[in-house]
């Protein structure tokens, strides 16, 4: 017992000492593999050299960013040559196989920073964790007068838990700008993501050109403009103008593959087929089961979720797998894809595909018969088996979302779990390569706060749900999961900056879970360490959400009727302050201790969190009505 208590307070002092010697608050994300602070600081000189003893031109590139980063923020003056290099980007002349392709070991000390690893890639995520290290003014758009560019003496160790860590834009729901996509780009390279999902088409637009079928963007990437509610707008009429929208052309996605290169990301795109095919079915007549006319779907209702994941549609929005124009249409698609796109795979879709409509056509129950498939799912499957040998054609290995496993896999298919964790379990164990991206811990559309105080969207995912996502499911052999990814769907995300505040500080979450050891990972260090980064996101003026600090609420009734009213957070240390007199609470109000009973003719809650004296979440009016309802549910 004695020995322990030594050991305790040995422990105490330990920490007492760093912090007096450490007056840096590091804050990586995410967090590396192995990190010693020693006491001391590196003071940038006025004039510094930054340089390599190698001249690979992939060495010379992450150099040129990071002179360009200090030559953008900074008023330090950078010098081609002198007597000793400042900061020093070198490939290990003896390749160090703990750290692979893209690890890194970075050193500051008293007299330098030096970054060494395997390959570019690993010094070009070295810088990034060199970047976390200066001030947050680093990040600014203009010059900054800083008196000291100081950093920290340390040792890192680095090097990435999985190699696929993705993150999905939706770029059919909403068009996003070339340069969105490539601030877009600079932000997930930041946190050492390197796949960036395009996903390229939907029912509300085709946003690739594709020059054998013109009609496709012509047609398909405009539809009728819309503000307000997704999901209740008004369906267009047929002759109203068709102007909200846009695509990407040739020279645009070349741009955007070598723009990402050059931050060690590949991008890997999406034709989402056979359902979420409007777009493609109101550009190319006669690709349906049904007959009809088709319009780019404007965020009308066509499809009724019942929950659990049961819905049928109203429109039928699939391509028809009997149809052999279809294929043909196909193959000159995935031509064109397969030529922009240098990645090796294409992603396909397959999910959420309503068979309803399926089984009302002779063409399909032919095609049954002629194959002799059994059910709508080996339709289906029939459809992506096929669809697999078009990319496999081009040279290229097919990717699908886990429904493509209904009705047998096609060989050589690699799955993207986003069901939960099943779908990858069940193709792993198939020995299929999987990416693991569950809608219940990677879906960042979804609300992230309590839905009265957040943008509409259909279920919750908050920030310690996000944190706790592990890519490798129990038993699975580690091999087969590529990685994860989290999907940000942008059916209600109409600008960039709403996109910024759904995805960010979740995918910082995300990042740590596919780049850190999952030992490494501490939810109290990750929020200490996010917040520290809000203050970079506000040089940098990238919008985020501040919602892990606003109250989570539950209700119930008690014995007489009356309604409680249950509080807490997820971050600790935060008080609850709140009023019924239908005033703004601040910390001079009452704080939240224990449950609270409804007064009887309140008509609303408004609550707002602090620490100390400082407002840290967001004024939020609860309704009693609101209340209720939740208590009837």
């Amino acid at each position: 017992m004695k020995n322990i208590l030594l050991l305790i307070t040995i422990l105490f002092f330990s920490l007492i000492i760093f912090a007096q010697s450490n007056p840096f608050k590091i804050a990586l994300i995410p967090q590396p593999v192995s990190i010693h602070v020693t006491d001391g600081s590196f003071l940038l000189p006025q004039n510094i050299v930054i340089g390599s003893d190698s001249n690979e031109e992939g060495v010379q590139k992450v150099i040129n960013q990071f002179k360009a980063i200090i030559n953008t923020s900074t008023e330090l003056n950078i010098l081609n040559t002198g007597t000793t290099t400042t900061v020093s980007f070198n490939i290990l002349k003896i390749p160090d196989e703990t750290i692979t392709s893209e690890g890194y070991k970075l050193t500051v000390t008293s007299s330098g920073i030096s970054i060494f690893a395997n390959q570019p890639a690993g010094l070009f995520y070295g810088m990034q964790t060199l970047l976390q290290l200066f001030p947050p003014e680093i990040l600014s758009k203009k010059k900054v007068h800083i008196v000291k560019w100081e950093i920290p003496l340390v040792e890192i160790t680095d090097y990435p838990r999985f190699g696929w860590r993705g993150l999905l834009l939706d770029v059919a729901r909403h068009f996003f700008t070339v340069q969105e996509v490539k601030d877009f780009i600079d932000q997930m390279a930041a946190y050492k993501y390197n796949r960036l999902h395009l996903h390229l088409t939907d029912d509300q637009g085709w946003r690739l050109q594709i020059k054998s079928l013109p009609e496709l963007t012509e047609i398909g990437a405009w539809r009728a403009k819309r503000v307000g509610r997704w999901g209740e707008w008004t369906k267009p009429a047929p002759d109203e103008p068709k102007t909200y929208g846009g695509y990407y052309t040739h020279e645009d996605i070349k741009e955007l593959v070598e723009y990402a290169k050059q931050r060690h990301v590949e991008i890997l795109p999406e034709i989402d087929v056979p359902g979420h095919s409007m777009a493609l079915l109101a550009s190319i007549p006669g690709l349906s089961c049904t007959p009809g006319t088709y319009q780019v779907n404007a965020g009308d209702r066509f499809m009724i979720w019942e929950g659990g994941g049961r819905f049928y549609g109203l429109i039928d929005n699939n391509l028809c797998p009997a149809n052999e124009k279809v294929y043909e249409v196909l193959d000159k698609v995935f031509t064109e894809v397969a030529q922009l796109f240098p990645f090796a795979y294409i992603h396909m879709g397959g999910d959420e595909t309503y068979k309803g409509f399926w089984e009302k056509s002779d063409a399909i129950k032919q095609l049954m018969k002629k194959e002799k498939l059994k059910d709508m799912h080996e339709v289906q499957s029939y459809f992506v088996k096929r669809v697999g040998r078009i990319i496999e054609s081009k040279d290229k290995k097919m990717m699908g979302w886990d429904e493509i496993l209904e009705g047998g896999l096609a060989p050589n298919a690699a799955v993207m779990s986003w069901r939960g964790e099943k779908g990858g379990i069940e193709a792993a164990k198939m020995n299929h390569p999987v990416v693991m991206t569950p809608n219940s811990h990677t879906y960042v559309d979804l609300y992230q706060g309590d839905p009265v105080a957040e943008p509409p969207t259909y279920s919750m995912l908050r920030l310690n749900q996000s944190y706790k996502f592990d890519p490798l499911p129990k038993g699975i052999d580690q091999k087969l999961i590529l990685g994860g990814q989290a999907n940000l769907w942008s059916e209600r995300l109409n600008t960039f900056r709403s996109a910024q505040y759904m995805l960010w500080p979740r995918a910082f979450a995300v990042a740590e879970s596919v780049w850190s050891q999952p030992q490494s990972k501490d939810w109290n260090s990750f929020v200490s360490r996010t917040e520290k980064h809000f203050e970079r996101f506000d040089v940098a003026q990238i919008k985020y959400s501040r919602s892990m600090y606003d109250p989570i609420f539950t209700f119930s009734r008690d014995a007489d009727s009356t309604i409680i009213i249950n509080l807490k957070t997820e971050v600790e240390g935060l008080n609850i302050h709140y009023s019924f007199d239908e005033t703004f609470p601040d910390q001079f109000y009452p704080a939240y201790n224990e449950p609270l009973r409804l007064p009887k003719d309140a008509a609303n809650l408004w609550v707002v969190t602090y620490r100390g004296n400082q407002q840290v979440g967001k004024q939020i009016k609860m309704p009693v009505e609101e209340m209720k309802k939740r208590i009837r549910k």
